[in-house]
């Protein structure tokens, strides 16, 4: 299980999503257990995966979240971009509209 860090979020979006490495990175106050959950400045959030398992979510969940955002009358997360496992975190992750 890797836990990630708001160190290491800021880490791999400087990476990969040089774009965003100027924002304000934040706590977000609840925690799940799967995911851990950082604002990115005042309209993100980077979703990040603790396990193997929570992570192959990730890629379902930005296909399906567009799809269920036509059919539902209630905001749910609009995918942003989806970041790559690398060096430094080894999941799939993904940065939502706040």
């Amino acid at each position: 299980m890797t836990i990630p860090t708001i160190k290491l979020a800021r880490q791999v979006i400087k990476i990969q999503f040089p774009q965003y490495k100027n924002l304000i990175l934040s706590d977000v106050e609840q925690q799940g257990h799967d995911h851990r959950t950082y604002r990115l400045g005042t309209e993100l959030l980077i979703r990040m995966p603790t396990a193997p398992e929570y992570a192959l979510k990730i890629s379902k969940e930005q296909e399906l979240l567009p799809q269920l955002a036509q059919r539902l009358n209630v905001n749910i997360p609009t995918p942003i971009a989806m970041g790559e496992s690398c060096l430094e975190y080894p999941y799939q992750f993904s940065i939502y509209q706040w």
